[in-house]
């Protein structure tokens, strides 16, 4: 029922679900405006031709860091829900017969759902561009792993999010927060900037970010294709050169990152913040 309320409330308050999105039309707003074709003329020229596909496949780069940014920014605007909560209702959830565990596990529920909800919306309209654009169709295989990777995408978003949320208890705070992940989360995608073309010291923070892995994920399955076809007549180190330049795969030394690579490390990064989690809820349960 907690979970419920938090879904009815978040998509009654149309602030709030446009806040929530704010980064996502500001991805959209620029990349329209001027990325695109920035973009797109530095692909033709290293190419030395013009196609429909380049246009096509640098769309499908940073829709992919689109989509990954949903389930981060969606997330958070849901748990912005229990910041106001602790502000004005904690003592009545407390006081409830629901235990403390219960009352949590429904605020992630909650945001959880509504991320996942706005995740697969955001992942079907750019399946649907980019298909309207002459780009492939994703096979039966790569729409599983794309809806695995969503769910992958938004399980990781949430642990992060509820871990720094542990610590905010104004609504202040958490809008001074979301306000600075909002204007970073795009650099870190790597799609304001790409990401080979940052400090290395920048480069590792990117990598070891774990949603990074999330929109490596979702541009291996919505752009390698395209990309590979692209560079089909020139040396494969010009090919994963670029890949590497576009955060499409990340490279550690001498090893590769994989799509099954950053699904481990997007599994760990959960695993790891929601046990951070519990730890943080139990040292403020002793104060």
């Amino acid at each position: 029922m907690l979970a419920k309320r938090i879904i009815l409330l978040f998509f009654r308050d149309k602030a709030n679900v446009f806040f929530s999105l704010l980064a996502v039309l500001i991805i959209i707003g620029l990349y329209v405006l001027f990325l695109g074709d920035m973009m797109v003329q530095g692909l033709e020229a290293q190419l030395g031709f013009h196609s429909n596909m380049i246009a096509v496949t640098m769309a499908s780069i940073t829709l992919a860091g689109m989509i990954a940014v949903t389930s981060v920014t969606s997330c958070m605007g849901a748990m912005g829900i229990s910041i106001e909560d602790k502000e004005v209702a904690a003592k009545d959830f407390l006081t409830s017969p629901a235990s403390r565990s219960k009352i949590t596990l429904g605020y992630i529920l909650g945001s959880a759902s509504i991320g996942l909800i706005l995740t697969i919306i955001a992942l079907a309209l750019c399946v649907v561009y980019i298909v309207s654009k002459g780009g492939n169709i994703p096979s039966a295989t790569d729409m599983a792993l794309l809806l695995m990777t969503s769910v992958l995408s938004v399980l990781c978003g949430i642990s992060m999010v509820y871990f720094f949320c542990s610590f905010v208890k104004t609504s202040n705070a958490f809008s001074a927060i979301s306000t600075v992940i909002g204007t970073l989360i795009g650099f870190l995608m790597g799609i304001y900037i790409p990401i080979g073309n940052f400090p290395n010291a920048v480069q590792w923070v990117i990598k070891c970010f774990p949603m990074s892995h999330a929109a490596s994920m979702f541009r291996l399955l919505l752009a390698d294709r395209e990309l590979a076809d692209l560079f089909s007549g020139a040396p494969p180190e010009v090919l994963e050169q670029f890949r590497e330049l576009f955060g499409i795969v990340f490279v550690y030394g001498d090893q590769t990152s994989t799509f099954w690579l950053s699904a481990a490390y997007l599994t760990f990064s959960t695993t790891l913040f929601s046990v951070l989690s519990l730890i943080a809820m139990r040292l403020q349960k002793r104060k």
